[in-house]
């Protein structure tokens, strides 16, 4: 039932919901309780039932005096001849309003100038420079298991020399979060991230199985040398939004967790050769032995195998033999969630966005 505070309510609405509030009431319910199921104040409900009549909202059919500042037509129809002669024809209000002012000429300021022009549909956009556009959300993708859903980014590795780094090539799988392809260079290349792809995919089985490969605008990313070894490997790529950093969450945290690693060298890394060595122990560990917090505290070796499901239903089974040997420290206290994490989705629809999708 939705709440009529804050907003205008149409008298069909209002009638709706005092017969709502007379029903519960009726039925025993307190007014007060009632009117708030509905989302009014006792106090509204009594301005909007009086005397057995349920009355409407005078807002609607009020009328109200035009402003004593209002543009007259004459003034209006000045500032659209203005906008529309042809010096004038590409620029915004913002350009328009100075220059008629350093020619002694005032006809509004620039919000005036662009309610007009909305007000007679001219709010269009001036120039060759395309308008801009609002991008729409990543598609979203969920991992019911290995090998469907892959994210791959690109970071930086410092060097002791300032300016010079390496860069670290890393595959991640989004169901398991295991590291499934990796490399550093010293440069950023499409071709090096190509073959990174189909090493991965060789090596995870994955050729030609329609696996999702999403990742940022970056140029190794949108290289058609990327592109093209993706579209033959029946890979299905998806792009995150330009500069909105949080479209690929999986990467980020991720390298994240790598830089902040108690031996992550300060000073940079002395050689190529060094990185590479310390991103393969990273990844080792990694895969192998951080227990990931969204996996419920598993490895991501042993989500990607599967081995997760054993290992919690052992936990709670001790969880449960501990509680029962000792069930005063424990109370009426569940034991800890045991459950092994399910699906994992890739850039979700929010729940408000997703709301205004299934009224649409």
């Amino acid at each position: 039932m939705g709440g009529a505070r804050g907003r205008l309510t149409l008298l069909p609405k209002r009638t709706q919901y005092i017969d709502w509030i007379q029903e519960a009431n009726g039925s025993g319910a307190r007014l007060t309780l009632a009117c708030i199921e509905v989302g009014i104040s006792v106090r509204t409900y009594r301005r909007w039932y009086k005397a057995g009549q349920v009355s409407g909202d005078k807002r609607c059919d009020a009328v109200r005096q035009a402003p004593r500042n209002k543009l007259t037509p004459t003034e209006q129809a000045a500032i659209i001849a203005v906008c529309n002669q042809p010096r004038f024809a590409s620029l915004p209000p913002t350009q328009i309003v100075p220059t008629l002012l350093d020619e002694g000429v005032y006809y509004g300021c620039e919000s005036t100038f662009y309610r007009v022009l909305k007000q007679y549909n001219q709010l269009n956009h001036r120039g060759r420079a395309l308008a801009p556009r609002v991008s729409k959300a990543p598609q979203t993708f969920t991992a019911t298991g290995p090998g469907q859903v892959f994210c791959w980014d690109i970071t930086y590795l410092p060097s002791p020399v300032r300016g010079q780094f390496y860069y670290l090539y890393m595959i991640e799988d989004v169901y398991s979060r295991k590291i499934v392809g990796q490399e550093v260079y010293d440069h950023e290349s499409g071709v090096l991230a190509a073959k990174l792809l189909e090493r991965t995919l060789i090596s995870e089985n994955a050729l030609h199985t329609g696996v999702v490969l999403h990742s940022d605008n970056g140029a190794p990313m949108k290289a058609q040398t990327m592109r093209m070894k993706a579209y033959e490997l029946g890979v299905v790529t998806s792009y995150s939004r330009p500069r909105v950093s949080n479209d690929n969450p999986f990467a980020e945290s991720l390298f994240k967790t790598c830089k902040y690693r108690p031996n992550w060298p300060t000073d940079g890394f002395k050689s190529l050769e060094a990185a590479r060595d310390w991103v393969l122990t990273f990844t080792r560990w990694y895969n192998g032995e951080h227990k990931h917090s969204q996996l419920n505290f598993v490895t991501p070796h042993q989500r990607h195998t599967g081995e997760d499901k054993e290992i919690l239903a052992k936990r709670l089974l001790t969880m449960e033999a501990a509680k029962d040997k000792n069930p005063i420290r424990w109370g009426t206290q569940e034991v800890r969630n045991c459950k092994p994490v399910g699906p994992t989705t890739l850039n979700p629809v929010k729940e408000q966005h997703q709301t205004r999708l299934q009224a649409a």
